[in-house]
């Protein structure tokens, strides 16, 4: 056996053992791998782009959501992952609305029928979706965060730095917490 496939070898099998997601081969993730990026690698939010609809409100820009607490959600409605995060998600912006939480939800198609703005609609009312909500249909904004998970949350802090990064379900506390703390609310 060769030394590179012995190293491939074992690389599989400590993805089999600790159950991690091979980038590029599951691009779902499932409750039992979530993705964090740490408050020090505050990177600027890149700005919503190629975007093919806009839902629920006009063109949004970062830039015009400096001085907000922002939850970008990444999302398509065919995907179980998502729609199991949505309750989650709706229920943040009800409870922080008004005390300065933005959510934009990004809805990204994996399949060519969810690039249908009639069903990014019916998903929406579906789900009592009332935040905005960007069709990027072509991967642009997906691509400008480097995203590679559907779900994904991304919280960006007033002055417009990413501060948490999930991919996936659950963490629903953390990720409140990270909303109040950034509002200076009580969760």
């Amino acid at each position: 056996m060769t030394l590179k496939l012995l190293a491939v070898s074992a690389a599989l099998i400590a993805f089999t053992v600790t159950g991690a997601v091979i980038p590029g081969v599951c691009d779902e993730v499932s409750r039992a791998s979530p993705v964090r990026v740490a408050a020090a690698s505050q990177q600027t939010a890149p700005d919503f782009t190629g975007i093919n609809n806009w839902f629920n409100s006009k063109p949004l820009s970062i830039a015009d959501l400096r001085g907000k607490v922002v939850l970008v959600d990444f999302w398509t409605y065919g995907c179980v992952n998502c729609v199991n995060t949505l309750p989650h998600v709706t229920g943040l912006y009800a409870k922080y609305k008004d005390k300065g939480l933005v959510v934009v939800g990004v809805h990204t198609p994996e399949f060519p029928f969810e690039r249908s703005a009639a069903n990014v609609q019916a998903a929406l009312k579906r789900h009592g979706i009332t935040y905005p909500v960007a069709q990027d249909n072509d991967s642009k904004t997906w691509n400008a965060y480097r995203n590679q998970y559907w779900p994904a949350q991304y919280i960006i802090d007033r002055s417009g730095k990413i501060v948490f990064q999930h991919a996936g379900e659950g963490s629903y506390d953390q990720i409140e917490r990270t909303v109040a703390r950034l509002l200076n609310v009580d969760s």
